[in-house]
């Protein structure tokens, strides 16, 4: 019989204790509608902060490190389109999901969000159920991106520890 190898158990976690709570970002130029939405997500467990404009919004993404960001499109010195954009574009946020939440309904205004590289846009007015129904699978989403990510991690580090592996011929 040839020498085994004990097998890996679960793959190393995170210290023992809660998940890290989602966080999400509400970036809306118009304070009662950031309040709105503040007041939609309440029941969901996760800490929500604001942006008043897009400039704020890119500042908010670095300090925050938001999982989803509900843009609006029409603000103040950077537009929804192009906070967007900027964010796809870097490697380091990429990853964040993107709810466009837009008074624009125009077929082009759809494409152009599409290009910007949003995950999924909202018509206002908002609905509280579908704003609470995609926000929680947009979390969900995200979650199971870094869960597959770490799972990728760790494979990598077996197959680094694993010996070559001689196959016996039949």
């Amino acid at each position: 019989m040839g020498k085994t190898h004990p097998r890996p158990t679960a793959p190393p976690s995170a210290p023992a204790g809660p998940p890290p709570r989602s966080r999400v970002l509400i970036a809306d130029d118009n304070e009662p509608n950031r309040e709105l939405l503040e007041v939609y997500l309440a029941d969901l467990d996760c800490d929500i902060a604001t942006a008043v404009d897009g400039a704020d919004t890119l500042e908010k993404v670095a300090a925050v490190s938001p999982d989803v960001i509900l843009l609006d499109v029409m603000m103040p010195k950077l537009s929804g389109f192009e906070v967007c954009q900027r964010l796809k574009r870097d490697p380091a946020t990429s990853p964040i999901m993107i709810l466009m939440v837009t008074a624009l309904g125009e077929l082009g205004d759809i494409e152009r969000a599409v290009e910007a590289g949003t995950d999924d846009f909202l018509s206002k007015p908002v609905n509280k159920v579908e704003l609470v129904k995609r926000v929680e699978n947009m979390l969900k989403l995200r979650h199971v991106s870094d869960e597959l990510e770490r799972l990728r991690a760790y494979i990598a580090t077996m197959d680094d520890d694993q010996p070559p592996r001689q196959h016996a011929g039949r």
